[in-house]
């Protein structure tokens, strides 16, 4: 697949996420079969220019990272956590430091910035009318969605 073809859709202004911050988003993918899937996904922005984004799934028991608190990183705020049982991410790389489900990973997600949004990359979403829009491509290169944040 050449690099024209990559999915690109606008999630957020960089400015939504403050650095050190996190921000959930609930989003629908369209699967393989072309059925609409529920789509959870976190974004942390780092520091000024790193983003990281994951699915918002422990892989533990695929459950919100942020079910319960609220909220996505342990009391020093140096990693992610399970709010449900305490499992321990690294921010760079979601990889389970700490918890039942050690070793293991969180999915993620390529992001890109693009004039000032935060864009998630490779993934086909549902648009906010639910019907992928085939001309959106000669359009714009990056489609804005309707987004509900957690």
């Amino acid at each position: 697949m050449s690099p024209n073809n990559i999915e690109v859709y606008a999630i957020c202004a960089v400015s939504n996420i403050e650095p050190g911050g996190a921000k959930a988003f609930s989003l629908s993918r369209i699967a393989g079969a072309g059925e609409n899937r529920p789509f959870p996904i976190v974004i942390v922005r780092k520091n000024a220019k790193d983003f990281f984004g994951y699915v918002n799934a422990c892989p533990h028991e695929g459950i919100w990272l942020n079910i319960g608190s609220g909220t996505f990183f342990d009391t020093d705020k140096k990693s992610l956590r399970c709010s449900r049982h305490g499992a321990r991410f690294e921010t760079e790389t979601g990889i389970c430091t700490d918890g039942p489900c050690q070793g293991a990973s969180l999915e993620p997600l390529a992001l890109a910035v693009i004039q000032g949004d935060v864009c998630l990359c490779g993934v086909a979403l549902v648009e906010d009318d639910g019907i992928p829009d085939p001309f959106a491509e000669e359009l714009d290169d990056t489609m804005e969605i309707m987004i509900h944040p957690d």
